[in-house]
C-alpha cells in the first residue's frame, strides 16, 4: 500500500512541479521588480523552491489522507505509519521539486535561454495533454483487461523507481523492517541530499546567470536563422499554389510562428485542444478487438469529432497577449478582415489538421487492418474546411486581435458543444450510409452540400468590413 501510495503522489506532484516549475522559476515579468534589489540568487531560489514544495504537500496531502487512516487502522499498522509516511512525503516532494530544479538549470547551462524556455513549453504542453491522455484512456484500458495488473515486491526491478525507495522508509519504521527496506530507504535519502545539493549549491550559480539573461534579446548569427522553415515552404510547391495572395501568406507566416514558437499560444491551443483529441483515440481504441460495426463506427466519429478540432484552434488563435499589436490590421490598406481569416485559417490547417488527418489515418489502418473502412474517414474529412470557416464569420477569426480573457466567455463554449454534435452527426449518418450500402451517395451529397456552404461562407468572409474600433 505504501508503494503504490508514494508511486501516484509522485504521480501527481511530478506532473504538477513539471508544469509550473518553469513558470515559477524563471518568470519575465519579476526581472523588472526584483533583478535591481539586493537579493542573492540562493536566496531568491530557495524562496521559490519553499513555495513549490508548500503546494505540493497540500496536494500530497490530500491525495494521502485515506491512505494514512488505513495504515493507522491495518492490521499490521500502527500509530507509528502516519507519522513516517508523512515524513517520507516530504522527502519525495523535496526530491521531485530538485529534480526538476536540476534539470532546468542543466538545460540552461548546456543549451542556453532560447532552448531552456523551449524546453519549459515543452514540458508544461507535454506534462497537460498527458494528464489529460492517460487521464481518459487508462480506465478504457483497466476495463479491457478486467483487473489491476499485479506487482509483487519481490520483482528485480522495483529497486530502480523512486516511489519504492521511500515506500522502503515506511517499511523499515513503521513495518517489517527489512533489510531490503533499509537499503531503500538509504537510497531515497542519498537521492534526496544528492539532488538538492546538485540543485541549491553546485548548479546554483547557473541559475543567477540565468535570472541575468532571461530578459535578454536574442544574439546574433546562428540563432536569427531559426525559424524560417516556414519561410522556405510557402515559397515551394504546393504551398505557393495556395497561398498566391501576399495577405494570406504574411498572415500565414504570423499564425505559424505563434503556433510554433509563442508560449502563450502554445500554452492555450494544445492543452486546450487535448480534452478534444481523447475521444477520437477512445473511439477508435473500444472499437479494437470488438465485432466489425464497432470498427466502423469508431472510425467515422472520430473523424467526425477531429473535424471540429481545427475550428477549435482557428477560434482560439484570435486571442493573444498582443492584442494592441492588431492595430496594424487597420491600418494596413485592407478593406476588411477576410484575407486575414483566410491565412489564419490555412496555417491553423496546414500546422494541426493535416498532421492530426494523417495520423488519424495510419491508426485507423494499423488498428482495423482493412483499408476498405478507412473511406469511413471521407465524411469528417469534406466537413473539415467548413467548420474552419465558421470562426471567420462576420470578422471574428482575425488572429491575435482579442484579449486572452475574452477566451473564457461561456458562449464559445455552447457553439462548440453545438459543433460537435453536429461533427458527431455527420459521423454517424456516415455509418449509416455505409451499412445501407450508400455510402458513395452520402459522400455526393455531403461533397455538395458542404461546397455550396464553403463558397457562400467564403462570400460572406469577403464581403465583411472593419467594425468600428470605439
Amino acid at each position: 500500500m505504501s508503494a503504490y501510495l508514494h508511486a501516484m503522489t509522485f504521480a501527481f506532484v511530478g506532473m504538477f512541479v513539471a508544469a509550473s516549475a518553469g513558470e515559477v522559476l524563471f518568470n519575465q515579468a519579476e526581472a523588472d521588480i526584483l533583478l535591481h534589489r539586493p537579493i542573492e540568487p540562493r536566496t531568491l531560489l530557495w524562496a521559490k523552491v519553499r513555495v513549490l514544495v508548500e503546494v505540493l504537500l497540500w496536494i500530497a496531502g490530500a491525495f494521502n489522507l485515506a491512505g494514512l487512516i488505513v495504515g493507522l487502522l491495518a492490521p499490521n499498522g500502527g500509530w507509528l505509519f502516519p507519522l513516517v509516511h508523512a515524513g517520507s512525503t516530504v522527502l519525495q516532494a523535496l526530491f521531485c521539486v530538485s529534480c526538476v530544479v536540476v534539470v532546468y538549470q542543466l538545460c540552461l547551462r548546456w543549451f542556453g535561454r532560447e532552448r531552456l524556455e523551449a524546453i519549459m513549453v515543452a514540458a508544461q504542453v507535454v506534462v497537460s495533454v498527458g494528464a489529460v491522455l492517460g487521464g481518459q484512456l487508462l480506465p478504457q484500458m483497466l476495463a479491457r483487461e478486467g483487473q489491476l495488473t499485479h506487482v509483487a515486491e519481490s520483482a528485480w526491478w522495483i529497486g530502480l523507481v523512486p516511489p519504492a525507495w521511500f515506500a522502503g522508509i515506511d517499511d523499515a519504521l513503521a513495518g517489517s523492517g527489512a533489510s531490503s527496506s533499509w537499503l531503500l530507504a538509504a537510497c531515497a535519502v542519498l537521492a534526496t541530499a544528492s539532488v538538492l545539493w546538485l540543485a541549491f549549491g553546485k548548479l546554483a550559480n547557473t541559475y543567477e546567470a540565468g535570472l541575468q539573461t532571461l530578459n535578454e534579446s536574442a544574439g546574433t548569427g546562428k540563432q536569427k536563422q531559426r525559424g524560417r522553415w516556414t519561410g522556405v515552404l510557402v515559397d515551394q510547391p504546393p504551398l505557393s499554389w495556395w497561398l498566391r495572395d501576399p495577405v494570406e501568406r504574411a498572415t500565414f507566416l504570423l499564425t505559424a510562428a505563434y503556433l510554433v514558437r509563442d508560449r502563450d499560444v502554445k500554452l492555450r491551443v494544445y492543452p486546450g485542444l487535448a480534452p478534444f483529441l481523447v475521444l477520437p483515440v477512445i473511439f477508435l481504441v473500444g472499437g479494437r478487438g470488438g465485432p466489425t460495426d464497432s470498427h466502423t463506427f469508431g472510425i467515422a466519429i472520430s473523424c467526425g469529432y477531429l473535424s471540429v478540432v481545427p475550428m477549435l484552434a482557428a477560434s482560439m488563435m484570435s486571442y493573444s497577449q498582443h492584442w494592441q499589436a492588431s492595430d496594424l490590421f487597420r491600418i494596413a490598406p485592407l478593406t476588411g478582415p477576410g484575407r486575414l481569416c483566410h491565412g489564419a485559417r490555412q496555417a491553423v490547417l496546414f500546422v494541426l489538421a493535416l498532421p492530426m488527418s494523417v495520423a488519424l489515418g495510419v491508426t485507423s489502418w494499423a488498428m482495423v487492418g482493412a483499408s476498405s473502412r478507412c473511406l469511413l474517414l471521407l465524411p469528417g474529412l469534406i466537413a473539415l474546411p467548413v467548420f474552419t470557416l465558421i470562426p471567420s464569420l462576420h470578422g471574428q477569426g482575425v488572429p491575435l486581435s482579442r484579449p486572452g480573457d475574452e477566451a473564457k466567455a461561456a458562449s464559445r463554449g455552447l457553439s462548440m458543444i453545438g459543433m460537435m454534435f453536429l461533427a458527431l452527426a455527420i459521423g454517424g449518418l456516415g455509418v449509416g450510409a455505409w451499412t445501407a450500402g450508400v455510402f458513395w451517395w452520402f459522400v455526393l451529397a455531403e461533397s455538395l452540400v458542404a461546397g455550396g456552404a464553403y463558397y457562400e461562407m467564403c462570400r460572406v468572409i469577403a464581403r465583411t468590413r472593419w467594425a468600428s474600433a470605439e
